[in-house]
């Protein structure tokens, strides 16, 4: 299997536990996806097939498919202040 198969195959796991956790999962299935999205990140550094930075942005990028993204633009009104 390729890296990018690998990758690939992550993205569907972290795209089924943030939808799992948006949708009001039951806790031992949300246990049991995390711990099969955990082992196959720690095989993938361990491997040397990807590097802890190009899984968090994987993460952060499939988070934001399913959540939208992590923060948005405040507009500080500095009159009132």
């Amino acid at each position: 299997m390729s890296k990018v198969e690998m990758l690939i195959e992550l993205r569907k796991m972290l795209h089924d536990v943030f939808v799992a956790r948006a949708t009001g999962a039951s806790h031992p299935k949300m246990t049991r996806a995390h711990g099969y999205v955990d082992g196959y990140m720690r095989a993938l550094l361990e491997s040397g097939a990807a590097t802890k930075d190009e899984l968090l942005a994987l993460v952060a990028e499939e988070r934001a498919v399913v959540s939208g993204p992590a923060t948005e633009a405040v507009e500080v009104d500095t009159a009132a202040a």
